[in-house]
């Protein structure tokens, strides 16, 4: 697929292809979908990674052609007494870049099997649970970083809670005690919005903690099962799960999104597939350039 990269902002071939190969050149923003809460006094789950161009980062260039569009599921969360391990998320994939799926969260275990205590890695790590660490953000490593590590348990001892998932702004837990760690808020469609927040955390006979700005789903209160889902399209983890006498799901974290920023009002030379996605024009005062937003699988098409 043809694409090639430049660094800062697009010179007034931007505002259509002109002569030649001058291309379109776009900003992007990518979050992949957040990893699983864990069961049973578990540990949030790490939001999906976050990578964005906008503002002042590397753009990216198009020529005419068809770019597939890949939008990150969440990962379905852990279930104690099962010890099913919490699920990452996938990844949210446009052309050259990825956004990696976040870290499922750590859940409660029977002694010996720790393993199950471990949040996962991913593009913000799922926190650890009964004591055992969490994973870590930003894996695979790129730059800038797309996301933060979670926080780990507490306790250590197989019956202490999980703590926040790591969120693109922040490590997890960073706000308070189990709390999700924040995603960020950017401008790319004109208008502030926040993405990408770490799910919250399950306590020990406590509530559970607050998820992340931008999408994290709170960790559940004893008595609630499953936990909070993250919601769509926002790349938040799923809270960690309590339920009655810990047996308990974790929440599905939150699917992912793809969002292109086309400089100028580029009328039919970019279009988007299928109709669920949409083609708008940014808001005033910014009102200078084409949003296209991918919220299911889809295609970028450029004439």
């Amino acid at each position: 697929m043809p694409l090639q990269s430049t660094r800062g902002a697009g010179s007034a071939q931007g505002f259509g292809f002109g002569a030649g190969a001058s291309g379109l050149q776009i900003d992007y923003l990518i979050v992949a979908g957040g990893g699983g809460g864990g069961g049973g006094r578990g540990g949030g789950g790490g939001a999906g990674g976050y990578r964005t161009s906008f503002p002042g980062g590397t753009k990216l260039k198009l020529i005419a052609g068809s770019y597939p569009v890949t939008i990150g599921a969440g990962g379905a969360g852990g279930i104690y007494p099962s010890q099913t391990k919490a699920v990452n998320g996938t990844d949210s994939i446009f052309s050259t870049i990825t956004s990696t799926g976040g870290g499922g969260g750590g859940g409660e275990y029977n002694v010996p099997v720790s393993s199950y205590g471990f949040g996962n890695p991913g593009g913000s790590g799922g926190a650890g649970s009964s004591g055992e660490a969490a994973g870590t953000g930003n894996t695979p490593p790129v730059s800038p970083p797309q996301g933060n590590p979670g926080g780990p348990a507490a306790t250590p001892q197989p019956n202490s809670g999980g703590q926040g998932g790591g969120g693109a702004g922040e490590s997890g837990s960073t706000n308070g005690p189990l709390d999700g760690g924040d995603g960020l808020d950017n401008l790319i469609t004109g208008s502030p919005f926040f993405r990408g927040g770490g799910g919250g955390g399950a306590g020990n006979c406590i509530p559970g903690g607050a998820g992340g700005q931008g999408g994290g789903a709170n960790g559940a209160p004893p008595g609630q099962n499953p936990a909070d889902n993250g919601p769509a399209n926002l790349g938040g983890g799923g809270g960690g799960g309590r339920g009655t006498g810990n047996r308990g799901t974790g929440g599905i974290g939150g699917s992912g999104i793809v969002i292109i920023r086309a400089p100028g009002l580029s009328g039919p030379q970019i279009s988007v597939s299928p109709g669920t996605n949409t083609k708008t024009t940014s808001p005033a005062p910014d009102g200078s350039a084409t949003i296209l937003t991918f919220t299911v699988d889809g295609t970028l098409t450029v004439t």
